[in-house]
């Protein structure tokens, strides 16, 4: 798919030696072309990497200047050095650009604990500066800039009519593995020209990260360094947004992030399933939240899934210890679209049938009802394999 960079931006993205592979790149740099309103959601880990915390004191705003990411580094757990580096970094790239450190977020991602390659990450900065532009091919750059363990590049993009304006929205994510909701998950930007206020920016991320990046998980634990950032140019010259334009933005928005959000445990490291969670018939939004997580995170869950097995028992008993009152005799549970369990006892059904339903589908469909209420929540996850074993068994070794 084609995509339209919005006005008001320019990228780039380069390898400068923190990742082995020189054929990969691991800094990415989005400049603003005038000072821009950013917001920005973060990791609620105690334990949080130093970029975090910058972001987290400069946001919201009206006045950003630029984003920079390095992958392969989270600069966490790195003490006060790893604070000093974080703001030499962007002190750096506030140099490169004319604009003072304050005004400049950062990111990173990757292993935990290693201080930054500064001199690597310096020289990076200076070559980055002059390779800048505002084509799908620097876009793409940058998004493969932020990448770890991803199998693959995650972004996405949209061109709607506000204002009577044409405006561009673009948004880019990483993320495979140590995800586990909470905010966001890993990193995402997402780039627009409309105008926002910083009030109105803070506002819809919130809200749409409620509803999209805080509902995945790959196997439930919260990063130090999760990070999602809107950044709103007002290049399109759309003028303040009322609120009906608000919300179509908003309505755009949500979409973006949901597919955004669904390629992370999709890319799961070593999943073999992408598992959507639905609960419904809550008597709140938070009880059906919960119930979702619990599922998902559960291994038993997870792992029956990869070897294509409707095993009703593990996902009933997970909604039952998921610290949500409920009447078990009125829940129901299908996969895939075949019944397994209603009024508080399994049903007969072909679990042959069942279990090709799992193994024949990328995608698994778990359903979840209540007599509670009406309310009801969408979670996503993936599955559990010998895969995801091993690769995080020999992540640093």
């Amino acid at each position: 798919m084609a995509l339209a960079i919005p006005a008001g931006f320019k990228m780039a993205g380069l390898h400068c030696g923190i990742k082995r592979n020189p054929n990969k790149e691991d800094l990415s740099l989005i400049v603003c072309e005038r000072a821009t309103v950013a917001a920005g959601v973060y990791t609620t880990n105690l334990v949080v990497a130093a970029p975090v915390v910058w972001d987290r004191e400069r946001t919201p705003s009206a006045k950003i200047r630029a984003v920079i990411t390095n992958s392969g580094n989270a600069n966490a757990c790195t003490g006060p050095k790893g604070d000093e580096d974080n703001a030499q970094l962007a002190a750096l790239v506030g140099q490169q650009i004319d604009a003072e450190a304050d005004d400049v977020l950062v990111m990173s991602t990757g292993i935990i604990g290693h201080h930054l390659p500064m001199e690597k990450i310096s020289t990076g900065i200076e070559t980055i500066a002059e390779k800048l532009g505002n084509s799908e091919e620097h876009f793409h750059a940058a998004a493969r800039g932020i990448l770890t363990t991803d199998n693959g590049e995650k972004s996405t993009g949209r061109e709607v009519t506000l204002a009577g304006k044409k405006v561009s929205i673009v948004g880019m994510a990483k993320g495979a593995g140590m995800i586990g909701p909470k905010m966001a998950t890993m990193l995402g930007v997402v780039l627009t020209d409309a105008e926002l206020s910083a009030e109105q920016a803070q506002q819809v991320l919130t809200a749409v990260a409620n509803e999209t990046f805080n509902c995945i998980s790959v196997e439930g634990h919260r990063s130090t360094n999760d990070t999602l950032l809107l950044l709103a140019s007002g290049a399109a010259e759309t003028g303040p947004l009322g609120d009906a334009d608000l919300q179509e933005f908003q309505r755009h928005l949500r979409e973006m992030c949901e597919e955004l959000a669904k390629k992370i445990p999709a890319d799961g490291e070593g999943a073999t399933h992408l598992i959507v969670i639905d609960v419904l018939g809550c008597g709140s939004r938070e009880d059906a939240f919960q119930i979702a997580k619990t599922v998902s995170d559960s291994p038993l869950v997870k792992t029956a899934i990869t070897g294509g097995d409707p095993n009703w028992g593990r996902i009933c008993s997970a909604a039952g210890y998921a610290g949500v009152d409920f009447d078990p005799s009125q829940m129901r549970l299908t996969i895939n679209g075949h019944l397994l369990y209603e009024h508080g006892t399994p049903v007969k059904f072909d679990e042959k049938a069942a279990s090709q339903a799992i193994k024949n589908s990328f995608e698994t469909h778990v359903e979840l009802s209540f007599g509670e209420g009406q309310e009801k929540a969408r979670f996503w996850t993936s599955d559990l394999t010998v895969d995801y074993v091993k690769f995080n068994s020999e992540y640093r070794t």
